[in-house]
């Protein structure tokens, strides 16, 4: 794993972490979804990345 994978994993998860912190706040379900999008891309880009190098 090297460090744009594990930048984008971290990424992806303090974008989880906001998603949840949002919910809680009560905040738009349109910023929710783009910041559920963003954390999904993230943590995808990451986990191929990692796929990548296995392969």
């Amino acid at each position: 794993m090297n460090g744009l994978s594990t930048t984008l994993i971290v990424v992806g998860l303090f974008l989880v972490g906001g998603i949840i912190s949002f919910l809680k706040q009560g905040m738009p379900k349109s910023i929710v979804v783009l910041l559920g999008i963003g954390a999904a891309m993230c943590l995808g880009a990451g986990t191929l990345r990692i796929e990548g190098l296995w392969s």
